[in-house]
């Protein structure tokens, strides 16, 4: 009995570590954007084939799956977490121009991007705005999920949504 309750003890304790260690790597957790949301984002962002759509925290992959099967697009993800990595290399297999990064986004080139999706905390979106002028061609698109990015005004709004775009100068 006492092997079962330490087994099991264990087996929970894994699923926790498990959900909270990104953030000891420097993400927030995972939280998957909706499927609804997902297209939402990538149909208020335009997109459509020649698009090269760069998902920041990729979790899953849920986003570059979509934008390359729905919207025809080019993608890429980047994602920090080995786990969801794996995950979302499993999610994009058999997907043709689809990748996803183990990597920091903030360390990341974002220079062929010409769709750029997240769903970060109001502080890394407004920690990536220098990134995004510096990196991005103008007429880059810039879609977030829940959090606006402070200082600048959106081009696009899904208040319900709560989807933000932002189009470079």
């Amino acid at each position: 009995m006492l092997q079962i309750f330490l087994f099991a003890l264990f087996v929970i304790s894994a699923v926790l570590i498990w959900l909270i260690y990104p953030v000891f790597l420097g993400g927030f957790g995972w939280q998957p954007t909706p499927i609804d949301r997902v297209r939402e984002m990538l149909s208020m962002a335009d997109v459509k084939p020649g698009d090269t759509v760069y998902d920041l925290g990729s979790g899953d992959g849920r986003i570059i799956a979509v934008a390359a099967k729905e919207f025809g697009a080019r993608a890429v993800g980047i994602e920090i977490d080995p786990v969801r990595v794996l995950l979302s290399r499993l999610r994009i297999r058999g997907l043709r121009d689809v990748a996803v990064v183990r990597g920091n986004f903030f360390k990341a080139d974002l220079g062929d991007a010409t769709v750029v999706t997240l769903f970060q905390r109001a502080g890394t979106n407004n920690a990536l705005r220098d990134k995004f002028v510096s990196e991005l061609k103008p007429g880059s698109r810039v879609v977030s999920f829940v959090y606006d990015i402070e200082g600048w005004t959106p081009s696009k709004v899904n208040e319900k949504a709560r989807i933000y775009l932002y189009v470079i100068q």
